[in-house]
């Protein structure tokens, strides 16, 4: 085990047990979706949802990279990504309807680029790189002259929250709107490994198409008062993620995200949306609503399974209906970790690991805790390639006391939230005095700062 993350509040420590139980269920040879009934297949939609809470959790470098060999092999001619990999769904249907599912096909780019920050061995997007371009490349061919990919079979917001009220059937996200925005975010993706790789023609290229698609976008779904069509919560969960806004138009359709949530006071979102809709709304600080998903127990939230019983994460979010009756058993796994993706949350913004983007792997790491959601206390440790990283805090009576190890040859940005410089105090020392500390600043109401490998405790009042 490579991570571990623990809080005051027993039932998210539960959760976080079920999440890695499941994974643990999951993780054999390929990442399945479920270990039972007539799939335990490599779905390709719940691994590109979970895979940064499997990094956080587990060391999948290498499960990974043997597992991305098989989008290689099973890459259709055209490109197209088959739904699970390896793909034994064409055998048995003669090759036709597999491929190609916005959310799911992204795979083959979102998993290399997470697999590439988690542990920062560049190998992973060198060895995928023609994979990844050749999706990248067969979502463009068919969006075609109007840069809108609308052409293809996909799965949508999978098991979205749904009702039986004549006046609300459910969250129903587009398809349409679905596909755009992840032919937006694989192509943003493959754009961003172009430049590492040092392909400067083609990240120019993917610039150009990035932008097109982009455009279409924001005229066929985004009005200029930020208001998405369709207004559901995956929508705009995944325009704010993929950073698809104007900043203006994106504050509003935050707020918009928002009142959504307090007006259901709950989820709506499927395996695409609830990866990251509380980065959202934390990105956008709504707090408190974010914190309010986290922690409800009743139907529909990450908690109500553990009500039930739960002990890995399941596939529907009422497996077993408050009633006490199952759903379908056609589709009813108590074993299916998508959901599950929450966990990156509980380790980069609960406890606040934050891998830094521009140095993955660790190398330098972004220390950013986040107390709330009636928390007093939350830890979590990631084993790196230079050693232990942790981040671990506790809040008595307004007061935060933070305890920080670095692992060696590594740096760290160390962001306090709701501080203010005169109060923080470093191993018994003013901070600004301390001479371990670099690039002291004081923004707003947070105080930054650099630090280099060690084991540190700060504490002070949170204002």
């Amino acid at each position: 085990k490579s991570g571990s993350f623990e809080c005051s509040n027993a039932m998210l420590n539960q959760l976080q047990h079920n999440i890695q139980w499941g994974q643990k269920g999951n993780f054999v040879d390929v990442p399945t979706d479920c270990p039972q009934r007539d799939e335990r297949l490599g779905w390709t939609g719940d691994a590109q949802a979970f895979a940064p809470t499997a990094c956080f959790n587990h060391d999948v470098a290498a499960f990974y990279t043997k597992w991305m060999k098989d989008f290689i092999y099973d890459q259709q001619s055209e490109g197209q990504i088959p739904h699970v990999i390896p793909d034994v769904l064409s055998i048995l249907r003669d090759n036709k309807g597999n491929s190609a599912s916005a959310g799911w096909a992204d795979a083959a780019v979102i998993v290399p680029w997470v697999v590439y920050q988690s542990y920062g061995d560049i190998r992973i997007l060198e060895q995928q790189y023609d994979c990844m371009k050749g999706w990248v490349d067969y979502q463009a061919k068919r969006a075609g002259d109007t840069y809108f990919w609308n052409t293809d079979f996909t799965f949508g917001d999978w098991l979205s929250y749904n009702t039986t009220n004549s006046d609300y059937p459910g969250a129903t996200t587009d398809k349409d709107f679905i596909t755009q925005a992840y032919f937006i975010h694989s192509t943003d993706l493959l754009y961003r490994t172009a430049q590492i790789l040092g392909k400067t023609a083609d990240a120019a290229l993917y610039a150009d198409v990035l932008a097109k698609a982009q455009k279409v976008f924001l005229d066929e779904f985004v009005t200029s008062t930020g208001r998405l069509s369709p207004n559901t919560q995956t929508a705009y969960t995944l325009a704010l993620a993929f950073d698809i806004l104007p900043e203006e138009t994106a504050k509003r359709a935050a707020k918009r995200l928002a009142d959504d949530v307090n007006k259901f006071g709950h989820i709506t979102t499927g395996f695409l949306g609830t990866p990251w809709i509380c980065h959202v709304l934390s990105d956008w600080g709504y707090w408190d609503e974010a914190f309010m998903l986290l922690n409800r127990k009743e139907y529909p939230s990450w908690l109500y399974p553990i009500t039930k019983g739960a002990t890995t994460i399941w596939e529907r979010w009422d497996g077993i209906k408050p009633d006490g009756s199952f759903q379908n058993a056609g589709m009813n796994s108590f074993n299916h970790y998508a959901y599950g993706a929450i966990g990156e949350w509980l380790y980069t913004v609960v406890a606040g690991i934050k891998i830094d983007e521009k140095a993955p792997g660790y190398k330098h790491s972004i220390i950013a805790p986040n107390p709330g959601g009636e928390l007093t206390s939350a830890k979590a440790k990631v084993n790196t390639m230079y050693g232990d990283l942790a981040s671990g805090w506790e809040l008595t009576d307004n007061r935060l006391k933070l305890a920080i190890e670095i692992p060696a040859n590594t740096t760290a940005s160390v962001h306090l939230p709701n501080a203010e410089l005169a109060g923080v105090e470093i191993d018994g020392q003013a901070l600004r005095s301390a001479k371990q500390v670099d690039n002291l600043k004081q923004v707003d109401s947070k105080v930054a700062f650099e630090l280099g490998s060690g084991q540190y405790e700060i504490s002070y009042e949170m204002k």
